[in-house]
């Protein structure tokens, strides 16, 4: 199969995500597709480093702006070195605490109370599910008052719980876990953030106070290396959940074949939140395929797909049993 160039990357990035959430990104995306000398300077760097989210995150972590092609342009071909120098040193560790919302219907039907481990932490905002407050659809708020109210759309035969989960322990395992108690850090978080998106960076920030509040026990590492460590450090008298969001599309698919062997031989149940095909073992399962139109992850337990999800958590389908 022929690699993805650059420009198709840019191009189905806008189409398929950026567009109907984030026209900026949308306009950006087509015009750096149909850019050669934007394309040269991409391709520059690894591929793994040519993301548009990384791109543009790290315009706006710099004070670049986005908002317009033309302006784009012409300060990333001013700005270069010092942008690329962020791109290959971050990397694309969006922390959106709003899947909580996807995730929590999961969460509340386990055994109760819940250990958690989050794989590709970031810096460990979707690790705090029984602090957020949740709306799904038009039904009354659910989970404890506080500044953090994620909101959901939902379709089919969604499972929502009346109470949200108990939860006696969390961590998570990151390449580069991220401390919202840091300044810049929390500014790197923010620039990710897509920028017509302000009630994603309201949230973010809520959501950071409470991790600042009661930090996570975060731990960096290799996924595969570290995970079996940390599930020993889990209480016994709790049920161990391992969870995971847009984390393994990252890895080459024998570092994700080598994941599920793990997480098969791992005395925890398994949830994960990741877009169609990145595991093929879930994918196969689907009743049904996603909606071309809009881009969504596949929500699986223990490998049995349950829903599409929004990629920010903004939507829930529920696939019939």
């Amino acid at each position: 199969m022929a690699e993805t160039t650059t420009a198709e990357r840019y191009r189905t990035f806008g189409e398929m995500e950026a567009r109907g959430h984030s026209p900026s990104y949308e306009r950006l995306c087509a015009g750096v597709a149909a850019d050669p000398e934007l394309l040269a300077l991409a391709d520059t760097l690894p591929a793994a480093k040519r993301q548009p989210n990384l791109l543009f995150g790290a315009v706006r972590f710099l004070g670049g702006p986005v908002h317009d092609l033309g302006a784009f342009r012409a300060w990333v071909l001013d700005h270069w070195t010092e942008v690329s120098t962020e791109m290959l040193s971050r990397s694309t560790q969006t922390n959106e605490p709003g899947r909580c919302a996807t995730l929590l219907p999961l969460l509340a039907r386990l055994p109760q109370p819940l250990a958690l481990i989050e794989v590709g932490a970031s810096a460990g905002l979707c690790l705090y599910p029984d602090r957020y407050a949740y709306r799904f659809d038009d039904r009354p708020v659910l989970g404890p008052a506080g500044p953090v109210v994620l909101t959901c759309r939902t379709s089919g035969a969604v499972p929502i719980p009346q109470q949200v989960p108990s939860v006696v322990w969390r961590a998570g395992i990151d390449l580069n876990p991220l401390d919202v108690a840091d300044a810049d850090q929390l500014r790197w978080l923010e620039a990710l953030v897509w920028p017509e998106q302000q009630d994603r960076l309201v949230r973010l920030r809520a959501a950071a106070r409470i991790a600042r509040a009661e930090p996570p026990h975060l731990v960096r590492g290799d996924l595969n290396a570290g995970i079996a460590d940390l599930a020993g450090q889990a209480p016994p008298d709790a049920t161990l959940v391992v969870f995971h969001s847009a984390v393994l599309a990252y890895l080459p698919q024998d570092e994700r074949d080598r994941f599920v062997r793990t997480m098969r031989g791992l005395p925890a149940r398994w949830i994960s939140n990741e877009a169609p095909g990145v595991l093929p073992g879930v994918a196969a399962r689907l009743p049904r395929s996603p909606s071309t139109d809009r881009g969504a992850f596949v929500l699986a337990l223990d490998e049995e797909p349950v829903a599409f999800t929004g990629p920010h958590g903004q939507f829930l389908d529920w696939l019939p049993e």
